[in-house]
């Protein structure tokens, strides 16, 4: 293996205390080394002109002064900080569940952590909510590097707790953010799927784009328990004994469709969509899901 793949492997990672250090480990080592930003502001503000020199693109040739004055200036722009970036991570009390080194919550919050470094790297803004069936933390985008320590801070102390509720929850974060910009969900996405397309619906109605990061156990997918086992349920503390492998068949075949909806559901509503599991090294999972999504932007 790799050094690169020890250093930045989800055990190894979570041996380190600093949630600073492990995103920009992710991004300077791998992700800011893409060509181009998957990310983008919206427009771009003009400066100035100045006169054209050999080698300059001819699509910066401003032809209206050419023709008044019959001399080649280039425009010049001056990038705007128009990007807002939203991250969403889901705490409810489902995101504890884990059978590897790292919970949902805490994969979850690694890539929260690297988007946030990375956005605001880009001098794009961003901000952080968490919420389970209720809006529990909101702090606004922002756009200076210092803030990074202040969205860190909030996702150290974050804790799985609650109820799902991620309809009631997209709909309040929905009606606070007054201007268009760029929406990460992060979450298990363990609810109705038809309310959750109501959120997405409404954050794309307000001119959003939207990215939805599913974040599951491998377990969950696989069903692969291989003894008798007692299953709690982390949000209402019922308990059921049974025999796993009478029902993985039936739950895998539940779960696929369930799966196959919600990406569906995700690209009819026009989100982008992409799942992860925690036993992938958090890193190259995100790099993998930005470099297919430079490809098709």
């Amino acid at each position: 293996m790799p050094q690169s793949e020890k250093i930045l492997s989800p055990r190894a990672l979570a041996r380190i205390s600093n949630l600073q250090l492990k995103a920009r480990h992710v991004v300077e080592g791998f992700i800011t080394g893409l060509h181009q930003s998957p990310y983008h502001g919206f427009s771009v503000e003009f400066a100035e002109h100045r006169a054209y020199l050999p080698g300059d693109p001819i699509r910066h040739i401003d032809w209206k002064v050419y023709a008044r004055t019959d001399r080649y200036v280039i425009k010049r722009f001056q990038e705007e900080t128009n990007l807002k970036g939203y991250i969403l991570l889901d705490t409810s009390a489902s995101m504890a569940f884990t059978s590897t080194d790292f919970t949902k919550l805490q994969y979850g919050l690694h890539l929260a952590a690297a988007l946030a470094y990375l956005m605001l790297e880009q001098r794009d803004a961003v901000g952080l909510a968490l919420f389970d069936d209720e809006l529990r933390r909101l702090l606004p985008p922002r756009s200076v590097k210092s803030y990074l320590s202040l969205l860190l801070a909030e996702l150290e102390t974050a804790t799985p707790s609650g109820k799902t509720g991620i309809s009631m929850a997209l709909h309040r974060i929905a009606e606070r953010m007054k201007r268009r910009g760029l929406v990460i969900l992060i979450s298990d996405l363990l609810d109705e799927p038809e309310g959750i397309f109501s959120g997405l619906k409404h954050f794309r109605h307000d001119g959003h784009e939207v990215i939805v990061l599913q974040v599951l156990d491998p377990l969950e997918k696989s069903f692969a328990f291989s003894r008798d086992a007692r299953f709690r349920d982390l949000e209402t503390d019922e308990t059921i004994v049974t025999q796993p492998w009478h029902l993985r068949r039936a739950y895998q075949q539940t779960m696929k469709q369930f799966l196959d909806e919600l990406k569906s559901g995700c690209r009819e509503n026009g989100a982008d969509y992409a799942q992860f599991t925690t036993d992938q090294p958090y890193d190259f999972a995100l790099m993998e899901y930005l470099t297919k999504r430079q490809r098709l932007h």
